[in-house]
This record gives structure tokens, C-alpha cells and sequence, in this order.
């Protein structure tokens, strides 16, 4: 399934080309503009446990999932390491920075910290991914997942500097200006702008020439080579940039909880990541938010409704597992796909293409 339609537009027929384009932003689309009120005035009609467990942490695995979708959407490698990428992030967060483990963490300022938490994550996703892009299809994923299995597998058995299973706790938290920015309307701010500096980075990237191309090495990479671009550089780029938008989901993650441990970068847990991408659609941006939304819905309030019908509540991930399978037995685009074809059901059908009838 080619997914590069905004690189295509060019070079439809006539009759389709007329259609209007989408501008970025898309300051003409009431529903973004609607969701943009909603997501700001948020602290004002939710409480602390939906602001933080439910928006917030909705937003933070969105940014994850994004990241994601910028490689499988527009680049076609499919990464199962970005929760690996996310929580090396977080780790280094604690390490360089203020925790409660004072034998492990070396007490640098935040400003100094997350900088170099960002920068390292970036290296070691953009050094996985170079790795990656020497094997396509199902071998990008079992690299992939081979990574995060053995970041998983060290964190849990190093005890000097990831502390093992235990993991590292109570990690300072920004505080300045007067504010403490873990609070939780604060925090809910800076979680909502990071993502939306992430959405609009990768809505603008997928427009730009790089994005482009990386689109077009995605359909045909042989065709791209023999037109000169670098095919492994695009790739590998294209692995930097998601690796930092990945790293700045770790960094919000660790504030979010204030530790960090092995499970927090299981096996299971970066499955879980590909499955918001794909249950929310992985064609456009806002798609891994929608997935993370649902997912954190059914995480949140599966246990406490399948009780209520006298089922065991442990097996939650039930409803998730079967909720994934039924959007993506009636969509291969996930929610995104969902919608869509309900809007095309909608349209009259003289505005249909091809639905159109003569008058003579």
C-alpha cells in the first residue's frame, strides 16, 4: 500500500490534481481547530487523575508512537526500538541528573542533563538505525526488536549504572521560574507543547524535500539511487530525527512517573508502542495520538469493567488485544482509515468521483 499521496500530487490527472491541497497548518479545518480549544482549556474542566494518568500520558505515548509513524508512514521501516530509544533517554536523564540513588546519578542541573540525555538517545537510536537500514522488511523488525530485547535484558542484570531491576527512583523534576513544573497543570502544559512541536515537526518534514524523498526512497529506492540520492543517508536521517523525538517522550516519561526501571523498556512495552501506531493509523501525524488515546482508555478502565462482569481483571489486555484486531480487520489504516471511508460514505454522490450524472 503506497502511502506517499501528498508527493504524488503533481502528477494525478487533470481532473484530480483540481481537488483542493492541503495547506499546512490546516487552518481551514474546523475539527483541529475545535481538538487545539479543547487540549487548552483541558485543566479547567478535568481533574488531576485525567490530566495527568489519561491526557498527559496519552500525549507522551503519542510523541512515541509518532516517532514510529514518521518510519513506517513516510519511510517504510518499521522500528519496534523506539520505546528502547525513549527509555535509554530516561535512564540518562536519571544517571546524569538529581534521584534519589546518589551512588548512581551525578547530581548535574536538569538544563545540563536533559541536554545530554537528548544527544546520547539520538546517537544510540541513529547508531541502531544504521544498523537497521542494512535489511529491509521483516529483518528491520527483528534488528529492531533484537535492540530493545537486549537494552531490556542489560538494564535488568547492570547494577552500577542502571541499578538493575530495582531501577532508579525519585529523579528530580524541573523547578524554576518559581514553578514547579511537575505540578500537574504545568506539566500538562509542557507535555501539550512538546507534542505539538513534535506533530507539526513531522507534518512539516513530510512536505519539505527531505520528507519527499524520503518518500520516494521509500517506493523505489533503486529508482532514487540512480537519480543520485543516498538512499542509506535518507534512511539513516530519517532514524535520527524519529530517535529524538522518541528521546523527548523518555524525558517527559521519567518527569511524568519520577523513576525509571527495566519494565519500562520490556519487550512487551515496545510491542504495545506498534500497536498504538497501527490502531491509530500510521498515513498521518495525528494518527498515533488517536491510538494512544484508545489505548490508554482500555488500559485505564478495562480492569475495573471487566470486573464489574465478573471476569478476571488481570486479563485486560483481552479488550486490547481484541480491539486492535477488529480496527485492523476493518481498517489496514487503523482509525484514521475508519473515518475516512465513513466521511466518503457521506458525500453525495454526485460529488463522488465518478458518481457524477449526465444531464442530457
Amino acid at each position: 500500500m503506497s502511502l506517499a499521496h501528498d508527493a504524488r500530487v503533481a502528477i494525478r490527472p487533470a481532473t484530480v490534481a483540481q481537488r483542493p491541497m492541503r495547506t499546512w497548518p490546516e487552518v481551514n479545518n474546523p475539527a483541529a481547530w475545535i481538538v487545539a480549544a479543547i487540549l487548552l482549556i483541558m485543566p479547567l474542566i478535568a481533574n488531576g487523575f485525567f490530566l495527568i494518568e489519561i491526557f498527559a500520558t496519552t500525549l507522551i505515548l503519542g510523541i512515541m508512537a509518532l516517532s514510529l509513524m514518521f518510519l513506517a508512514g513516510y519511510g517504510g521501516m518499521v522500528s519496534l526500538m523506539q520505546l528502547t530509544i525513549a527509555g535509554f533517554s530516561a535512564y540518562m536523564v536519571a544517571v546524569f541528573g538529581i534521584s534519589g540513588n546518589a551512588n548512581i546519578s551525578l547530581g548535574w542541573p536538569w538544563w545540563l542533563a536533559v541536554p545530554m540525555a537528548l544527544a546520547l538517545a539520538t546517537a544510540f537510536g541513529t547508531l541502531g538505525g544504521a544498523l537497521a537500514v542494512r535489511t529491509e522488511g521483516i529483518y528491520t523488525i527483528m534488528i529492531t526488536l533484537a535492540i530493545g530485547a537486549a537494552f531490556y535484558y542489560f538494564t535488568n542484570q547492570n547494577w552500577a549504572i542502571f541499578n538493575g531491576h530495582t531501577g532508579i527512583n525519585t529523579v528530580a523534576t524541573p523547578h524554576f521560574w518559581g514553578v514547579n513544573w511537575r505540578a500537574d497543570i504545568p506539566f500538562y502544559y509542557v507535555v501539550l507543547a512538546v507534542a505539538a512541536l513534535c506533530y507539526f515537526a513531522v507534518e512539516y518534514l513530510s512536505r519539505a524535500p527531505f520528507g519527499l524523498a524520503l518518500q520516494g526512497v521509500r517506493d523505489n529506492p533503486r529508482r532514487m539511487a540512480a537519480l543520485g540520492f543516498n538512499v542509506n543517508a535518507h534512511r539513516i536521517a530519517a532514524y535520527a530525527f524519529a530517535s529524538f523525538v522518541a528521546a523527548l517522550a523518555g524525558v517527559l516519561q521519567v518527569w511524568n512517573y519520577r523513576q525509571i526501571s527495566p519494565g519500562s523498556v520490556s519487550v512487551g512495552a515496545c510491542i504495545d508502542v506498534l500497536i498504538i501506531a497501527v490502531v491509530g493509523g500510521i498515513t498521518r501525524p495525528i494518527g498515533p495520538f488517536i491510538g494512544a488515546l484508545i489505548f490508554v482508555l482500555l488500559r485505564t478502565f478495562a480492569l475495573d469493567f471487566l470486573v464489574r462482569l465478573g471476569l478476571d481483571g488481570n486479563r485486560f489486555r483481552l479488550l486490547i488485544g481484541l480491539g486492535f484486531l477488529a480496527i485492523v480487520f476493518w481498517s489496514s489504516d487503523g482509525v484514521i482509515g475508519l473515518w475516512q471511508r465513513w466521511r466518503q460514505s457521506q458525500r453525495p454522490a454526485a460529488k463522488r468521483p465518478g458518481g457524477g450524472r449526465g444531464h442530457g
